[in-house]
């Protein structure tokens, strides 16, 4: 996307030095546009787990190229693959939720294992990094083209009057490569020319749609408004809202939807108020091994600080405040679990389906 008429990914190599990854530091969004380097594993370990980087989508973009830094950071005196496979478990550690990790980390464990020589494991793990963060712009492509489809029979039905779309967190641009999944179909309507305006759920306690989703919206043209996460039950029961669209950190295969927090209270307001609900599932958000995520399914508890404290932006300095009685106790849970029946479908690089376990693999057979 554009950020002052500039266009960038959320990742790349150096365009100097091949041996350092360059990533957007989203730590310090909206108020200081920060690109931070990364050099070696552990860099990407910190930046995965402390989100400098987030959403599913890249932080398996991100995890590839860490294991791309574990080839140019190779012990000469180790043996080459079971260093690797060291660099794969610290890099799955460091969030538990998102598919998209394991699957970036399987696909760079096979380019970069059983080679010859340690340049052919890095031209190998180049090589694949670069397929994974080219797919995942391809991906969203095609998800927009899938998506906007529901807007523009909205915006038919409405006579060409704004469509106005719900989303949570941030699903766009920030949390893929390029385009966003949720975030998809919105940059495709404005390029249609459908007049879209979208709904911008704060989403605490980290604030992405605050501070990411509003932020890029704003960057790319796109009308928007910020709304406190307990405002959404309003706004759909009052009929301000047209459609819900949201990402995913983790579907089942039945259709279960693993989202960040709130993502499960929004999906019953717009069931009660007959609003559609749609999630935008590239494939690789979806864990076709996993039946049943209330069962299957760790649910991420994060600082409980994240919640005592808010973040935000003073005489030109970034500030943590306490909002919170000092002694008093905080649960973070990162993550809810929306059933599939609350979902209207999912939206793929495949098409649209029922989140259902026959709706999923009619999309994607042999899965």
């Amino acid at each position: 996307m554009n950020i002052k008429n500039k266009h960038y990914r959320t990742i790349w190599l150096h365009p100097d030095n091949e041996n350092i990854v360059q990533i957007i530091d989203q730590r310090w969004l909206p108020h200081q546009f920060v690109i931070a380097n990364l050099r070696t594993v552990d860099d990407v370990c910190i930046a995965i787990r402390d989100m400098w980087v987030r959403g599913a989508p890249l932080i398996g973009a991100t995890a590839a190229w860490g294991m791309y830094l574990a080839t140019v950071e190779t012990p000469a005196s180790c043996a080459r693959d079971f260093f690797y496979e060291e660099c794969y478990g610290k890099l799955l550690k460091t969030r538990p939720t998102a598919v998209n990790l394991k699957w970036a980390l399987d696909e760079m464990l096979k380019a970069a294992t059983g080679n010859d020589s340690i340049i052919e494991s890095k031209w190998y793990a180049k090589t694949r990094a670069t397929w994974i963060t080219d797919d995942d712009v391809k991906t969203n492509l095609a998800i927009g083209e899938h998506g906007v489809k529901l807007l523009a029979e909205i915006a038919e039905k409405k006579g060409n009057k704004t469509v106005n779309i719900l989303t949570h967190c941030n699903a766009g641009w920030l949390a893929t490569v390029d385009r966003g999944t949720a975030t998809a179909p919105i940059y495709k309507a404005k390029e249609m020319g459908i007049d879209v305006h979208v709904y911008v759920s704060e989403t605490r306690p980290r604030n992405q749609g605050a501070q990411l989703t509003a932020w890029e919206l704003l960057e790319n043209a796109i009308p928007h408004t910020l709304i406190v996460d307990n405002a959404a039950g309003h706004l759909l029961q009052n009929g301000m809202v047209d459609i819900v669209i949201v990402g995913t950190d983790r579907t089942s295969r039945t259709g279960d939807v693993a989202n960040k927090i709130g993502t499960y209270l929004k999906a019953l307001a717009a069931f009660d108020n007959n609003i559609p609900f749609y999630v935008a599932a590239p494939s690789s958000s979806i864990d076709f091994k996993m039946r049943d995520a209330f069962k299957e399914l760790i649910i991420e508890q994060r600082n409980p600080d994240e919640v005592r404290y808010v973040q935000g932006f003073e005489n030109n300095q970034i500030k943590n405040v306490l909002i919170a009685p000092e002694q008093t106790q905080a649960v973070n849970y990162a993550f809810d679990i929306t059933p599939a029946r609350f979902v209207t479908g999912l939206i793929t690089e495949n098409g649209i389906c029922q989140a259902t376990e026959a709706g999923i693999t009619a999309l994607f057979p042999g899965k």
